[in-house]
């Protein structure tokens, strides 16, 4: 499974993330489509090598005409219609101006957030995640910054309100430099793409990208860094992690399922349970390794709505596995056989071959499967 770290030690914003994918291999022309699919007016993103406090960086410009259109959310929303990621990102940035501003998140108007700049961020850094294909993304401790700053409603403090409004929960701190560290853009990013929060991981690494900001203080690099690899097998102790849920619409409980799987979890399964004045309910179950356990703890607070988890050390003893295939009606339908001691002592068809052969054939599950369950006993 491909691995992503963030080391936004020295900050972050749209600029640096764009130029730390180039950086790591990803092709600009992946970005500029993206751009070009939401953009209302002509984006041209731009690369130049750079150095920041002595660091070869890769720095990528955005080039838009002037604008001083200032956009909502409810603009920005249309615009980014089938960019999920990208959506999420804006919608972090309106709710936290709504926080701070004591407003409504539709009204919130995004001033220089809302640029055609800052949208071209969001858009491309969302677009060259996804052509990362990563299943985990860890993100440092992030430098916010110290001192002030002038911005469209005057004087503000660093970090400003809306990127400590953003950051809550989130692991941060001031860094070295007495400047503006983390853009609001650059926090609605790493707080869309994180799956956890951390040291880097263990991992394979197989590229490096060091995207630069804008300026070149004294004292620390400007540049945030992008570690892409592997995610290294390390056997950790298994850990069963659980929580009772009640207020989610049962119809999401496979996404959800698939979801834990998809982030490392090798089982998730639902119990029905009653709650507190005999609410019913369910408890979410997912089995992992300890070293998958981040990545899976956070899809659970991502997809689900429970503000907890509990969660145990387990000892497991599984069986020697060996697939093999069997035919029926010249349909191959694959067979798991579990050996003890090596000695085969269960042999199972799978599921979603049977069902896929029976379909193939016009024939009933049942009877297909049961034709392969016999079958597979010659292994026994």
């Amino acid at each position: 499974m491909t691995s992503v770290w963030i080391d936004a030690s020295a900050g972050a914003s749209g600029d640096m993330l764009l130029g730390a994918l180039v950086g790591a291999g990803v092709p600009l022309a992946v970005l500029q489509e993206a751009v070009d699919s939401v953009a209302p007016e002509p984006i041209a993103l731009r690369v130049e090598d750079v150095r920041r406090n002595g660091l070869a960086a890769t720095r990528v410009h955005v080039d838009v005409a002037e604008s001083h259109h200032h956009r909502t959310w409810r603009d920005v929303r249309t615009m980014l219609y089938g960019h999920a990621a990208a959506a999420s990102a804006f919608e972090r940035l309106a709710v936290a101006e709504a926080a701070v501003h004591g407003t409504s998140p539709e009204d919130v108007h995004f001033h220089e957030v809302g640029a055609l700049d800052a949208i071209a961020d969001v858009v491309g850094v969302c677009a060259g995640f996804e052509h990362l294909g990563a299943t985990s993304v860890t993100v440092s401790p992030i430098a916010v910054g110290s001192g002030t700053i002038e911005a469209a409603h005057g004087t503000l403090p660093v970090p400003p309100p809306a990127v400590a409004e953003l950051l809550r929960g989130v692991p941060t701190y001031a860094g070295p430099v007495a400047m503006e560290r983390c853009t609001p853009t650059g926090a609605a990013l790493l707080t869309t793409l994180a799956t956890t929060y951390g040291p880097q991981p263990p991992m394979t690494v197989a590229a490096i990208g060091v995207g630069a900001g804008g300026r070149d203080p004294e004292g620390q690099a400007n540049v945030l860094r992008l570690f892409v690899g592997e995610t290294a097998a390390t056997g950790g102790r298994p850990l069963l992690l659980e929580c009772n849920v009640d207020d989610l619409d049962p119809r999401v409980w496979p996404a959800v399922i698939a979801a834990l799987l998809e982030a490392g979890a090798s089982d998730a399964w639902l119990t029905p349970i009653l709650m507190k004045k005999g609410r019913p309910a369910h408890t979410l179950h997912a089995l992992v390794d300890e070293a998958r356990a981040p990545g899976v703890r956070a899809a659970i607070f991502r997809q689900t709505s429970t503000i907890g988890l509990r969660e145990q050390p387990l000892t497991k003893h599984a069986l020697e596995r060996e697939m093999v295939a069997v035919e029926v009606d010249g349909r191959q339908v694959a067979v798991k056989l579990a050996r003890h001691d090596g000695v085969v002592v269960n042999a199972q068809p799978e599921y979603d071959d049977v069902a896929r052969a029976a379909a193939d054939l016009t024939r009933p599950v049942a009877d297909v499967l049961a034709e392969a369950t016999a079958l597979a006993r010659k292994f026994l």
